[in-house]
């Protein structure tokens, strides 16, 4: 949360000041606690930095580290309290901001060097941003085209060509599978195909205690894929 090169912080407070000084119906300035002889109305001063709860980030783009800056609103003399009551009103009322009536603590006021008054702590989210990579540049134009799809043929043999049935030939991350018959013959259809830039298909191919891996020749007629068997 920024705004005009602010940080989150003082971006919080900002925004505070200008919730505040409507609800109040007076300027409020922003400082710490002040003896009540030195002035006659409110201030704001942030307190405390409190940690909120973490989104995940996912992908390249990274959440906003989100936390809540905690502000002390107290009196500085009589004229102060219709104006708090007037801003505590208005938070009760709207919930513009959660307020907390737990600024009553002795040690608060001693750091400060005033005599405890009566004050509310008020919570105002903030985030920092980080900001999304860029994008690399198009360089040239975009080019859409479509893939071809052809079928793949061929027998699955052992040794001396003996064919080998019942053996599963499948094309890895397509779900394309199928088996060998009789014959060790297999037909897989739906194989995508770029004839700009052709390259070898690999399958795999599971069963009788094998399991490997082949890189075929999607333009042969009848592929033939010879399987060793295993070595104990």
């Amino acid at each position: 949360m920024t705004t005009h090169g602010r940080g989150p912080i003082e971006t919080a407070t900002a925004e505070l000041v200008a919730w505040v000084t409507s609800a109040a119906g007076e300027p409020v300035p922003v400082g710490p606690p002040r003896a009540c002889d030195d002035a006659d109305g409110l201030t704001l001063w942030p307190l405390e930095l409190r940690p909120a709860r973490q989104t995940r980030s996912s992908g390249a783009v990274r959440e906003p580290y989100r936390f809540t800056v905690r502000h002390l609103l107290c009196v500085t003399g009589p004229a102060g309290l219709p104006r708090l009551d007037r801003v505590l009103t208005a938070a009760t009322s709207d919930g513009s901001y959660p307020v907390v009536l737990e600024a009553g603590d002795p040690p608060l006021w001693a750091a400060f060097g005033t005599a405890p008054r009566p004050a509310l702590l008020i919570d105002v989210a903030a985030q920092v941003d980080h900001p999304t990579p860029a994008a690399p540049p198009v360089l040239q134009p975009l080019r859409l085209r479509q893939l071809d799809v052809r079928s793949l043929s061929g027998r699955v043999v052992g040794p001396q060509e003996q064919p080998l049935a019942a053996m599963r030939v499948e094309l890895p991350g397509t779900g394309s599978a199928t088996r060998t018959d009789t014959e060790g013959r297999f037909l897989i259809v739906g194989v995508p195909h770029d004839p700009e830039h052709p390259s070898p298909v690999r399958l795999r191919l599971t069963g009788r205690g094998l399991v490997l891996t082949a890189d075929v020749d999607p333009a042969e007629d009848d592929i033939v894929i010879v399987c060793a068997p295993p070595t104990h």
